[in-house]
């Protein structure tokens, strides 16, 4: 069988799955999707609820064996999550009573769901676009409030609509090339070239306005790498603590006691940072220490911001100077141990932030400082504007916008067909339906009828 036969197949099956974390708690959800979830869920259940979308209390049977007392819900289809008929149990928590509940489901002929395979039924069942699966991974995953916010835009269909719209506005200028091909005596005549040339135009800038929005989209989605790095034993480690709120590294007053690098991720309130507290940069023989000097190295080389750190105004400088040298992002001079210097309160000045991880001094402004760099390198969030998170929505929106540019180089030099330039809108119209998984050969010719009344 091939691998789509066998993908249709799977999606005629009825899929089951316990949707909640394993382990122990007091409720675990069983999700149950497909043709026969009600014929299924039927066998194991002596009451049947008689509303849907109402929750009732129901015992829930393997044979003549009681498994549990849930609570459960039908979904007929096509409103339900996936769009099939699906059934869920809110059953007691812990490891057994949901699996003994899924074991018994998949005895009456349900299947194993695979990871995502409700979402995917959702997609294919048109409940969801790709562009909104993906930004329920993202909510599930997101350790920000941003990142929260940024994947709720995504899943309402905030970045669907923009691409949805940039999409029109393709199939419209191929509609009037294929107008102005097709029936040049008509109405007016010609389409002037000029206005042609001016739709294409504000097409590529709205994509290079959208394209511009992937930094910090993929900052906001990955968090921003800032890497504490500085001499050993001049309280990187206790800064590291201090900014997670809670005690992560081991602080000594050993030199080298960090060997290998920690990270940690922090929501500030405004940019998500990934924290890493590196070992100490200095000359060394120990060849265990080397490999993580080496590893604080490779940091720097991807780091977003780099905080260097020293406890006195020389080394302070002569630090910067050497991280300057190692990395190409922005630095923010952080003096430690503020609390054992005279006037320390003083937590801004020329020689940097002065900070203390023992009072707490200074941590503020250094965080206020590190959304200024972030500000400055990626330019700021805008709430409820629709960004790119991902590499792959990156890649679609650069080919969108390479073929739509080729195409206004064609138009104004006038060296192809116009047939043969509206292939490159064709294909730029292809990848933003890669994206949003939206399809349609035939919304050209729909476009050209109902735009231009052909056949009149």
């Amino acid at each position: 069988m091939t691998a789509a036969g066998r993908g249709a197949v799977q999606h005629e099956d009825t899929i089951v799955a316990v949707a909640s974390p394993n382990g122990r708690g007091a409720v675990a959800l069983v999700r149950l999707s497909g043709r026969d979830a009600f014929d299924i869920a039927g066998r194991h259940l002596r009451t049947w609820p008689t509303q849907p979308r109402v929750s009732y209390l129901c015992d829930v049977f393997d044979g003549e064996e009681k498994l549990d007392q849930s609570l459960v819900t039908l979904f007929p289809a096509p409103n339900s999550f996936t769009g099939e008929d699906t059934v869920e149990f809110s059953t007691h928590g812990g490891y057994l009573v949901p699996s003994t509940i899924v074991a018994a489901l998949i005895s009456s002929g349900a299947r194993q769901a695979l990871p995502g395979e409700f979402t995917r039924r959702a997609v294919l069942n048109g409940k969801l676009d790709i562009l909104q699966a993906e930004a329920i991974g993202d909510l599930i995953d997101a350790s920000s409030h941003v990142m929260q916010h940024t994947a709720l835009s995504q899943l309402d269909g905030g970045l669907s609509r923009r691409l949805l719209s940039l999409r029109s506005d393709l199939i419209d200028l191929e509609a009037l090339i294929a107008y102005d091909v097709d029936f040049p005596e008509e109405d007016d005549g010609p389409v002037p070239r000029q206005r042609i040339e001016q739709r294409a135009a504000q097409i590529v800038e709205s994509l290079r306005l959208l394209l511009s929005t992937a930094p910090v989209g993929e900052v906001v989605r990955e968090g921003a790498v800032v890497v504490i790095a500085g001499p050993p034993n001049v309280g990187k480690s206790s800064l590291f603590n201090a900014l997670l709120g809670r005690s992560r590294a081991i602080v000594t007053e050993i030199p080298g006691t960090t060997r290998d690098a920690l990270e940690a991720v922090i929501d500030s309130g405004k940019w998500p940072l990934r924290l890493v507290d590196t070992a100490g940069l200095r000359k060394t023989d120990d060849r265990i220490e080397r490999l993580g000097i080496e590893v604080s190295e490779r940091y720097l080389d991807s780091a977003h911001v780099v905080l260097a750190c020293a406890d006195e105004a020389k080394a302070l400088e002569e630090t910067t100077m050497l991280i300057a040298r190692r990395s190409a992002a922005p630095i923010v001079a952080v003096r430690t141990k503020a609390d054992l210097v005279p006037n320390g309160d003083k937590y801004v000045s020329a020689a940097g932030i002065s900070v203390s991880a023992e009072t707490g001094v200074g941590l503020q402004e250094l965080i206020a400082a590190i959304d200024d760099a972030l500000d400055s390198r990626h330019g700021e969030i805008v709430p409820d504007v629709p960004m790119l998170t991902r590499a792959r929505h990156r890649q679609a929106i650069n080919t969108a916008l390479s073929e739509v540019e080729q195409f206004v180089q064609a138009w104004r030099s006038d060296s192809l067909p116009a047939t043969v330039a509206a292939v490159n809108l064709r294909t730029a119209v292809s990848a933003l339906e890669e994206l949003i998984g939206a399809v349609d050969v035939e919304d050209v010719l729909d476009r050209v009828f109902a735009s231009f009344c052909v056949g009149k």
